[in-house]
């Protein structure tokens, strides 16, 4: 679906941050690609197309997946949906935890902002271990709504995250992967 044209300008874009925010991370730093409007634009019409007549929700996780999604979801004229870190919504709040490395979190979204049986697309920046974006599903999920499709700017294909989501059924897709 991607045009080679667009994964080139991005690979061009996109900053690796030798690391960053510790010894041995290679950071994918997408910040410039707000620098150049018409490229993202180009991404948001990929991104837009993967989903099309697919979903009637999208869900976008804090914080950079607040930075496609909300755009992709105006495109396809459907409702966005906040995805937040624990005690950033007003009650009355659905939420979930999951397991980090060292420790746990949890994510919130509002009670009632997704709808049973809406068709959910779930979007973020990047793709690394699944560990959040399979919370932000479960959180789906519990309110009735199907995720059918996982969208992202960026895959980190040795992390291994498409697995994590795999069992859910749903489409995933990454512009870019490393």
């Amino acid at each position: 679906m991607t045009s080679k044209e667009l994964i080139a300008k991005l690979e061009a874009t996109i900053e690796n941050i030798s690391d960053f925010p510790i010894p041995g991370i290679q950071f994918k730093d997408i910040s410039p690609v707000f620098l150049n409007p018409k490229l993202y634009e180009e991404v948001i019409k990929d991104l837009v197309q993967f989903s099309k007549g697919k979903v009637d929700a999208v869900c976008g996780i804090e914080s950079r997946g607040y930075l496609f999604g909300i755009a992709i979801a105006v495109a396809l004229d459907v409702p966005f949906i906040l995805i937040r870190k624990k005690g950033k919504l007003p009650p009355p709040v659905i939420s979930e935890k999951y397991n980090l490395e060292y420790g746990s979190a949890e994510i919130e979204t509002r009670e009632g902002q997704i709808k049973k049986g809406q068709r959910i697309l779930i979007h973020d920046d990047l793709l690394a271990t699944g560990g959040t974006t399979e919370a932000a599903a479960k959180l789906v999920e519990k309110q009735g709504a199907e995720v059918v499709q996982f969208s992202f700017l960026i895959g980190l294909k040795d992390l291994k995250g498409d697995e994590k989501l795999k069992k859910f059924g749903a489409e995933i897709y990454h512009i870019l992967e490393y």
